[in-house]
């Protein structure tokens, strides 16, 4: 411990994880410490005693439910686009060879209380039961703008400058983007688009230029074609648990220092309120600078919101999903008469993450009340029968200091998407604050679709 570090990361988190991978593969000095004795943090995976535990204190879990080791039950599960930020992480430092990935099975959205498989080009609008007659004409008609869209060739943006054109056009008292309105499209129509397809978590889009909006849904469709699958999206065996330990075998691999269990890690700071290291157990070692989630620093992060969850055990796929043994569901806010949207998980025994025959679903959404049992009905309900389920709610946090003043760098705490888009903007601006440049994920997407992809 009385060596001098360039950065100390501290918590074994996905997001701390894959920053220490890659800062240790710039050839920085790494020391990665953690006060609990298990890899993952808040984004850890339990195996179902730990889960009985965790709600249930001393009580055992029922024989029913299978043997306790073969649940692998991610505690923030999130899906990864098959074309998205992650994999192209997982590609650019070659971590692909530490972990195996299935295809998830399908992709859904829940409109006027049925669910429906999200369309996301000019073929899936046609057959879509989601619209009707001529709006599938005009949504194709859009899919195919989109598809047919390339940044840098002017003839393909159809005389719209999408980087200045606001993507929100007042006629008479309705907001409507401007893009859409070229092509009509309905209400409910832009309201599975934006959410389900782009993945914004809130109407705030509307505001922004078009051309994010357009890009998220090219990754969308993209994503969706790249495994021919049902869903953009894949999901390593066994769970998320890998993923952070995955990373903690590259850091180590470019010389990174791990240690668990570390207890009461404490960031110290000099007079003028800069990182100088970080004390744990009465020795202190030196760094430049902290990595570290909310947990580590209470006093330099502030609540946004909370998160809650429903963590169900089930014997069967959630219904209207077309039997898929992995999906996801996204409850567009409207849809709710909410201010965020809910979101529905589900994996099983396909993906190694529960015994033959069990599947594991999650609720989640940003907390509006104090009562997550009636909050996630909606989501609950479309689940049919559990033979488990427990409730939850966590905090979220940001940090409220200056990273360039006290070189202590805070991630946010994970948000209620069951993708990692969100999740993996956060690592990306937080790693250019830490090292003053952008990384570039610019990667041979098929270098993952050899062994990483398990059909």
């Amino acid at each position: 411990m009385d060596e001098e570090y360039d950065v100390i990361v501290l918590g074994t988190g996905l997001k701390e994880c894959i920053l220490s991978g890659l800062l240790s593969v710039d050839g920085l000095k790494v020391l990665h410490m953690d006060k609990n004795d298990y890899y993952g943090g808040e984004s850890s995976s339990l195996v179902l005693n730990q889960l009985w535990k965790r709600f249930k204190g001393d009580e055992d879990a029922p024989e029913s439910l299978g043997k306790t080791k073969e649940y692998n039950v991610d505690m923030i599960p999130k899906f990864m686009m098959a074309n998205g930020l992650l994999v192209r992480a997982l590609i650019h430092t070659d971590v692909t060879k530490y972990l195996n990935f299935k295809a998830v099975d399908g992709s859904f959205v829940y409109n006027k209380g049925k669910i429906y498989k999200v369309p996301a080009t000019d073929v899936e609008a046609l057959k879509s039961t989601l619209m009707g007659l001529f709006e599938k004409r005009r949504a194709r008609k859009f899919f195919i703008y989109v598809q047919d869209f390339e940044e840098n060739d002017p003839k393909s943006h159809e005389g719209l400058d999408l980087n200045t054109i606001p993507a929100k056009e007042l006629i008479g008292y309705t907001p409507f983007p401007l893009y859409l309105l070229k092509y009509g499209l309905e209400d409910d129509t832009i309201d599975f688009i934006g959410h389900a397809l782009a993945l914004y978590t809130s109407d705030s889009y509307l505001e922004m230029p078009a051309i994010d909006f357009v890009k998220k849904i090219r990754l969308y469709a993209e994503s969706l074609a790249r495994f021919e699958s049902g869903s953009p999206y894949i999901y390593p065996m066994y769970g998320l648990g890998e993923l952070p330990q995955a990373f903690a075998r590259l850091s180590a691999v470019y010389g990174g220092t791990y240690m668990l269990n570390k207890p009461e890690c404490k960031v110290e700071f000099d007079e003028s309120g800069k990182v100088i290291g970080v004390t744990s157990e009465g020795e202190t070692a030196k760094c430049k600078k902290v990595v570290c989630d909310p947990s580590y620093v209470p006093d330099k992060v502030h609540k946004v919101g909370k998160v809650a969850r429903a963590i169900c055990i089930m014997s069967h796929p959630i219904p209207d999903t077309n039997d898929c043994h992995s999906c996801q569901v996204i409850l567009p806010q409207k849809q709710l008469d909410r201010k965020s949207d809910m979101y529905l998980f589900c994996c099983s025994y396909a993906h190694s993450v529960a015994p033959q025959g069990k599947f594991i679903a999650f609720v989640t959404t940003e907390a509006e009340t104090d009562d997550p049992e009636s909050e996630l009905k909606p989501g609950v309900d479309l689940l049919g029968p559990v033979d488990e389920i427990f409730y939850e709610t966590y905090d979220r946090y940001e940090p409220t200091n200056d990273a360039e003043a006290d070189s202590c760098f805070i991630s946010t705490s994970y948000d209620a998407t069951t993708h990692f888009e969100t999740t993996m903007k956060d690592v990306l601006a937080m790693y250019s604050k830490i090292t003053g440049k952008e990384l570039d994920l610019t990667v041979d997407l098929s270098a993952a679709s050899a062994g990483a992809a398990e059909e």
